[in-house]
């Protein structure tokens, strides 16, 4: 099964991703999506999870959860878009995550890239960094990886260019 990663689109869906993602078996975004029209292109182009984030309003909240929990190649996944990072979990769910956690644990919100191995909890996170323009980061990014036998393999980044210019 391969997956697209993408987070912190706020409403803005780089053309550079349909080719990024086109093997992909399903798009998974760790929300701040920005807007329904976004939602529902993604929808269209791929099977897709998604869970709403912080700057989300009642239309997306109605379609999409806070969190997803889902079993896909054998391995469990949690996504949220608050979450925090291996040693400094969001309070929300930390003691949560602590009692049960995933094999891999996804969040967006803090438009940093990160792929770390939680020895602690023996999970792995992801954090694709932000795919659109708003927020502090310097360069747009987005993750695409593979599960197979019950491993990530064959991750790859793709940096979409700079926050401050649309190309």
């Amino acid at each position: 099964m391969k997956i697209g990663l993408l987070s912190d689109t706020h409403a803005y869906f780089d053309e550079k991703l349909f080719d990024f993602f086109k093997d992909c078996d399903e798009l998974w975004h760790a929300g701040d999506i920005g807007s329904l029209i976004l939602s529902e292109q993604l929808l269209a182009f791929k099977p897709c999870i998604a869970v709403y984030g912080n700057i989300d309003g009642t239309d997306l909240r109605s379609e999409w959860p806070e969190h997803q929990r889902k079993n896909r190649g054998g391995l469990q996944i949690w996504m949220t878009h608050i979450g925090g990072y291996p040693g400094n979990y969001d309070r929300r769910i930390r003691a949560d995550i602590e009692k049960s956690p995933p094999d891999i644990f996804i969040s967006g919100h803090s438009h940093i890239l990160k792929v770390i191995h939680d020895k602690k909890l023996n999970l792995l996170h992801m954090n694709p960094g932000a795919a659109g323009f708003h927020g502090l980061h310097k360069v747009r990014t987005a993750i695409r990886f593979s599960i197979i036998e019950k491993r990530v393999t064959d991750l790859e980044v793709i940096e979409l260019g700079p926050r401050s210019i649309r190309q």
